[in-house]
């Protein structure tokens, strides 16, 4: 990286300064030049000793500056002549070089340090002590947003999320894997759930209709301590993984609105199971067919009102109540009692998570 860095601002000085003018590492290898031929020669003329001095120096004809952010120098600026005016540029470009370097570094750590705190690869007490180091702001509230790819496209969804969020001192955008980008976004007092999830759209919006690359977005919980990042990371995975078990039509799912959906999904697998079989002591769910599993979901959104789901399923009311009636008779459950709903209700969503294969118990 520091390399690509110092050759754009070598080309960008060489017409200014009209001399030659490049970079050497702390091994002597030039990676940075005005000629670009000489990149990657190695300068013999050069010794560890001199590279570890701290003003100017002259070595064939060319007067050198080091820098760089450790105790030893990484790195020494040249330019082309022994006079006063080359030492003045190359204490010049050493500055120059050396403040890109630092905060280009700074950047790129901070990115890391955010990659670690929220995998949970940094231990809680070194995360206060490398936020000071980098000057991290560990004062304000961040959430995280966790989007997942769902088709391969020739567009990169990483770069189309950084240009969504340039501000890179207080959003971070990390690679995670081939298909999951995390967000974590600071966040302003006042900020409602809502806005999130206007945020969360502007991003599933953009990514489709500009780019036509299908995702979902899954949010954890606004923390006011950086350390808590990671629970907000888990929460925006599970957030995911519920709406891929119970939710399938929504491309934004909330941690802090997963309601039943989240306590069904942390059941070990064989309580779920018993659960079933308590439930339908009588008939097995499995037994009831396609029509008669949209007719209850129906049944259900309508809040168990039989003349407004027979309505919107354009059948008589009777029809409706006969069906009702055969499922009672199946499953031992009257629909049209609130109890017997509720159950039903949990029991479905418990058959759908054991259908979605868990691997967790």
């Amino acid at each position: 990286m520091s390399s690509r860095l110092f050759q754009g601002i070598v080309h960008q000085m060489r017409d200014a300064i009209d001399r030659t003018i490049g970079v050497v590492d702390e091994t002597s290898v030039i990676v940075a030049c005005s000629e670009l031929g000489r990149i990657g020669e190695v300068d013999d003329s050069l010794t560890p000793d001199a590279l570890a001095s701290t003003g100017t120096f002259v070595v064939g004809g060319y007067t050198y500056k080091s820098f760089g952010n450790q105790p030893r120098p990484e790195y020494a600026v040249f330019v082309s002549g022994t006079d006063p005016d080359a030492g003045r540029y190359a204490s010049l470009l050493a500055i120059s070089l050396n403040s890109i370097k630092q905060y280009y570094d700074e950047k790129y750590d901070r990115s890391n340090f955010i990659k670690n705190v929220i995998l949970d690869n940094i231990l809680p007490g070194d995360i206060y002590l490398k936020a000071r180091e980098l000057r991290f702001n560990t004062d304000v509230s961040r959430v995280c947003i966790l989007i997942r790819v769902l088709n391969k496209t020739d567009v990169s969804a990483y770069d189309v999320i950084q240009n969504l969020f340039p501000d890179k001192n207080k959003d971070f955008v990390i690679n995670i894997n081939e298909t999951d980008i995390a967000l974590v976004k600071e966040i302003r007092p006042g900020i409602e759930p809502k806005d999130l999830d206007k945020l969360a759209n502007s991003i599933v919006d953009t990514l489709s209709s500009e780019f036509y690359t299908h995702c979902v977005v899954g949010i954890g919980t606004i923390v006011s301590s950086i350390k808590d990042l990671a629970h907000s990371f888990k929460e925006a995975q599970i957030a995911l993984e519920v709406g891929k078990v119970f939710d399938t039509e929504r491309s934004i799912v909330s941690y802090d609105h997963l309601g039943i959906a989240r306590l069904i999904y942390q059941l070990p697998t064989t309580l779920c199971e018993a659960f079933l079989k308590e439930v339908f002591k009588k008939g097995s769910i499995d037994s009831l067919d396609h029509e008669t599993l949209f007719t209850i979901q129906r049944f259900f959104e309508n809040n168990l009102n039989v003349s407004e789901t027979s309505r919107k399923l354009f059948v008589h009311r009777n029809t409706l109540v006969y069906r009702l009636e055969k499922i009672k008779k199946i499953t031992g459950l009257d629909l049209r009692q609130f109890e017997d709903a509720i159950v039903f209700k949990v029991a479905l969503m418990v058959k759908k998570y054991l259908n979605s294969n868990p691997a967790k118990y």
